[in-house]
């Protein structure tokens, strides 16, 4: 764990799951879809493939993947987070950690098929922990497995107070890893750099 922190628990003081979880049921309860990433994810692999939701907050990414018939793992710094993860889906494995020093649960139940950072993980790591972050994360992929990342590019899609992290930035973290391909949403429109988000796609 980084002494100063991640960015999350700068912003949050680790008491945002309960709050977390609630912002995301009213968006659901207005019919609006709350499962873009794992759609997305899903599309992407063969059914029973194993999964790391890397900054899985409550879960709600991971509980959807393993409904889709996923194994998946979650890991977060945060323990309000993964108070409600917890609850939420007991049959998960929730696991408590910073991502730029994976916990040994966490490689020990790899080698995984796809790595996920969405919900703006990248920025909100520990300043100077992006590059170790990657390569942990890269570590525990399968040959040819790959990491997803989704995160805002401008302050308007990012959380009050975060800064942001260059796309040059992730890219020169990943640069050990193919990249696949980019979007601007999770829904797959084609990447422009004015919308103000990302998703991205490696190969290791």
């Amino acid at each position: 764990m980084s002494g100063s922190g991640t960015r999350w628990e700068q912003l949050t003081g680790g008491t945002g799951g309960e709050e977390y979880a609630a912002r995301f049921a009213r968006l659901a309860s207005t019919g609006q879809d709350v499962h873009g990433e794992a759609t997305f994810v899903d599309g992407l692999l063969d059914r029973g493939a194993r999964v790391l939701d890397a900054g899985c907050g409550t879960g709600r990414v991971a509980i959807r993947l393993d409904q889709l018939g996923h194994q998946c793992v979650g890991v977060d710094v945060d323990p309000s987070m993964l108070a409600v993860a917890g609850r939420e889906h007991p049959g998960i494995r929730w696991v408590r950690g910073d991502l730029a020093d994976l916990p040994g649960e966490v490689r020990d139940a790899g080698p995984y098929d796809l790595v996920l950072l969405a919900g703006n993980v990248v920025p909100l790591v520990a300043e100077g922990t992006l590059a170790a972050a990657v390569q942990d994360l890269a570590d525990v992929l399968r040959p040819g497995g790959l990491l997803v990342a989704g995160f805002g590019l401008d302050a308007a899609h990012l959380p009050p107070g975060c800064p942001v992290t260059p796309l040059a930035d992730y890219d020169e973290a990943a640069s050990a890893l193919t990249p696949v391909d980019r979007f601007s949403t999770w829904q797959a429109d084609p990447f422009d750099a004015g919308q103000g988000y990302v998703v991205t796609v490696h190969r290791r």
